[in-house]
């Protein structure tokens, strides 16, 4: 028996094999849950699909997050297909490379407004649909990163759209908690993932990440997603609003991303 048998969760933002979302549907799946997956068009679905059924998944919806209506239909789909569920992984960020580079001031409004609303906004979009699901002992979890904090280079407009993510938990986390629901993030270190591709020299990050961290090394997504599994099951029950740092002791050390 694992810590989430008999729980039914949402796996939200997986791209492929090498997503922090899988690593966290990988150990969500060996502790017992039942999960649902979602995707954004023909192309992702073709990567997802395969991956969810491997879990026995028989919820794979598409759920653009920049559009009400289609959200509406996937928890609308959600709720027929079970009903409720007990936790939600939310692992959905996007911004436009360009706005990845150069100077932060010269991020335009579009840019601005696109990475706070498709990394921060629909954290609060979800929620509020999915709280409608859940019973007390509810769980929702978030992936944020220390760029958050610090300002890290080539991490720009997306750094400040993970600070509003971050905030934007606490935030839920008091509205959700008289309903018995908690609301946490993770901040993971840096994994090379599909998203992480678009962020500038990030080997030279990971490189100076794995200096500067308190275990000399870097994480992986399995570590994510075990740190996640916590946060979702009961033995978190008395956790909400916190920002907790799956990154190898990187965010309490002298180390400096930016340092060379």
């Amino acid at each position: 028996m694992g810590i989430l048998t008999g729980k039914k969760g949402l796996i939200l933002g997986v791209a492929n094999a090498k997503s922090i979302a899988w690593g966290v549907a990988q150990a969500c799946h060996e502790a017992g849950a039942e999960l649902g997956f979602s995707y954004v068009g023909d192309a992702l679905e073709k990567r997802v699909r395969p991956l969810a059924e491997s879990l026995n998944s028989t919820f794979i919806e598409p759920l653009d997050v920049s559009d009400d209506a289609q959200i509406d239909q996937f928890f609308d789909k959600v709720k027929e297909h079970w009903g409720e569920v007990d936790f939600v992984v939310h692992s959905i960020a996007f911004a436009n490379k360009d706005a990845l580079r150069g100077r932060f001031s010269d991020t335009t409004r579009d840019d601005f407004q696109l990475a706070l609303n498709i990394s921060a906004y629909s954290f609060v979009a979800v929620a509020n649909r999915a709280k409608g699901l859940m019973k007390p002992g509810g769980s929702l979890v978030t992936m944020s990163y220390l760029g958050s904090m610090r300002a890290v280079p080539n991490y720009s407009v997306m750094g400040v759209a993970k600070a509003a993510l971050e905030s934007a938990t606490r935030y839920l986390a008091a509205d959700l908690g008289e309903d018995g629901i908690r609301v946490n993030a993770i901040s993971a270190g840096p994994i090379r993932t599909l998203a992480a591709s678009a962020v500038g020299e990030f080997s030279r990050l990971m490189e100076k990440s794995a200096r500067g961290s308190m275990l000399n090394r870097n994480v992986t997504q399995r570590e994510v997603g075990n740190s996640t599994l916590y946060l979702l099951s009961d033995m978190a029950s008395g956790v909400s609003g916190e920002v907790h740092y799956v990154d190898a002791g990187f965010n309490v050390g002298a180390g400096d991303p930016g340092a060379s």
